[in-house]
């Protein structure tokens, strides 16, 4: 054997060493997944400690009206009942979102409408939700694309489920 081969071979030997001690003072990653914040309060709420608490209080975020919903519970339910025809992609009573897939009215299978509803008050106010409508059309090629809203489309949305859920709200308070 040369001696440039046995210089290679030493940088080589070295090179591994060096890198074997450096790869054995790394951690090893912890491979436990992250946690969402509903799996630890689900864990949590076990415990004497948990969303009760030690002398069983109300937990911080239950609604005041005892559904434990993070929003208006009158709102709520009125948004799923006027929304009631769409197919619902997501619905987070926590968040107060509630996210539709598209849907294409009998009468006119050119355009289809998605609804996004938020929630914003724990109180029946009219400014407690907001709509966003999206709507699309089917062009010729059968390709659907983006097409505008008329604006008075999301204000309508956002009446009619203020209304009903003041319907709810009074039928409640009267015993019905």
């Amino acid at each position: 054997m040369t001696d440039s081969q046995n210089i290679v071979r030493r940088r080589v030997s070295l090179f591994l060493a060096l890198f074997l001690v450096l790869l054995s003072g790394c951690e090893y990653m912890d491979s436990t997944p992250i946690k969402t914040e509903q799996e630890l309060r689900r864990e949590k709420s076990g415990t004497i400690f948990g969303d009760g608490g030690l002398f069983g209080g109300t937990p911080a975020s239950a609604a005041t009206d005892g559904t434990g919903l993070g929003v208006n519970a009158y709102l709520w339910r009125a948004t799923l009942d006027t929304v009631s025809i769409w197919p619902l992609a997501s619905a987070d009573a926590q968040g107060g979102v509630i996210l539709t897939d598209w849907y294409a009215p009998p009468q006119t299978s050119s355009e289809r409408f998605k609804l996004n509803v938020y929630i914003l008050d724990r109180a029946l106010r009219a400014d407690g939700v907001r709509v966003a409508v999206f709507r699309q059309v089917r062009a010729g090629n059968g390709d659907w694309q983006e097409a505008a809203v008329q604006p008075e489309t999301a204000t309508r949305l956002e009446d009619a489920i203020l209304m009903r859920a003041r319907q709810m709200r009074n039928q409640s308070a009267s015993g019905q």
